[in-house]
């Protein structure tokens, strides 16, 4: 595969990732240093702890990701990085980092935005994959992660048509607060979904949030459902309820409640995500549905999208979970779309940035 050489950083949250891509798709090398570990004793992503471990990280994932693509910084055609959203502190550790390298080498710099490296992660081609065909323009893409929650249609690269978004929380927020309340470990959306698969009975309803015909998501009612629901269970095992519950962390629901209730949440969610899609691919035209976001690695959502796109017989693309979750590899396959179509960035921190969207 020929095409521009492309080194990639992510550091918009708690993932340390830079990739090596080359034309446009093909995966040389894609190292991430975790930070899971670090955050779990708070059960949440502390932004200056972040901030300092991409200082400590990102040198030692720049050489590694070099080593095992067998390339140096002078062979690269651009360096491409986040510019947001996501949090400052962390943002603003990757985006020093390129902007130094890109100086130093003399490369062209390209900022992209996290969400579209999300989408474009659909385009990935591992290494020694073989080719396979790109998505189907038009195409619905649904990216659902812990801090965002949208909908678009793309009838081209680098072109996208908002339809619909989170009003409120985002899907992988409720599945990480959610997870906290019946005392799962962090993050939550992966220990959610293992609960789910033991449970046996299927019998917990929680209320779905559709807001009318529109294609825009909301999850807040739902995190308070839940939280009413998992404090009525734990009254009938005979356990304390409310802010009693998390002074005494060790006084646990039993894992039976815990995976049917994981269950009825998690349908809850999957329900309103693929219910929404499936709607807007049908009234769009789409040829194909793209599913990228860390909570795209949810087996429940990826199974219940892929059989519903199949029975109206249009292709469902997701990359593998590794591919969902924060990576310098989706970032590098925007960035080379971008820099092939001649843009160029100078760079200044950006913790909010917009994709440029037109509202359906």
């Amino acid at each position: 595969m020929s095409g521009p050489l492309i080194l990639s950083i992510e550091s918009s949250c708690d993932e340390t990732g830079i990739a090596l891509i080359e034309g446009e798709r093909r995966i040389l090398s894609n190292v991430v240093a975790s930070q899971v570990a670090i955050h779990a004793p708070s059960g949440g992503i502390v932004p200056e702890v972040a901030a300092r471990a991409h200082l400590r990280w990102i040198v030692p994932v720049l050489d590694e990701a070099l080593a095992d693509a067998g390339v140096r910084v002078e062979d690269v055609d651009a360096v491409a990085v986040t510019h947001g959203p996501g949090l400052a502190g962390s943002l603003l550790v990757g985006i020093n980092f390129a902007k130094t390298l890109a100086w130093v080498h003399d490369k062209p710099l390209v900022g992209v935005n996290h969400l579209e490296g999300h989408l474009y992660a659909a385009w990935l081609l591992d290494p020694g994959e073989g080719e396979r065909e790109e998505p189907v323009f038009p195409l619905v893409a649904l990216i659902v992660s812990g801090g965002h929650t949208f909908l678009v249609e793309m009838r081209d690269h680098l072109t996208y048509r908002l339809l619909g978004q989170t009003v409120d929380d985002a899907a992988g927020e409720a599945f990480d607060k959610v997870g906290r309340l019946l005392g799962l470990p962090y993050p939550g959306g992966p220990a959610v979904s293992r609960a789910a698969d033991a449970a046996v009975r299927h019998d917990a309803a929680f209320p779905r949030a559709w807001l009318g015909d529109s294609y825009d998501f909301s999850f807040s009612g739902l995190k308070t459902a839940a939280r009413r629901t998992i404090d009525e269970a734990r009254a009938g095992e005979g356990l304390p309820t409310g802010r009693a519950a998390e002074e005494e962390p060790e006084a646990r629901l039993s894992e039976a409640a815990v995976a049917e209730l994981s269950w009825g949440f998690q349908d809850a969610v999957v329900d309103v995500l693929v219910t929404k899609t499936i709607r807007a691919a049908e009234e769009t035209g789409a040829r194909s549905i793209v599913l990228g976001g860390g909570v795209a690695a949810n087996g429940a959502l990826r199974s219940r999208l892929a059989g519903e796109a199949e029975s109206r017989g249009l292709p469902l693309i997701v990359p593998r979970p590794a591919l969902c979750t924060d990576n310098g590899a989706m970032i590098g396959a925007a960035g080379a779309r971008r820099f092939a179509g001649g843009e160029r960035s100078t760079l200044a921190l950006d913790a909010s940035p917009s994709l440029p969207l037109a509202r359906r």
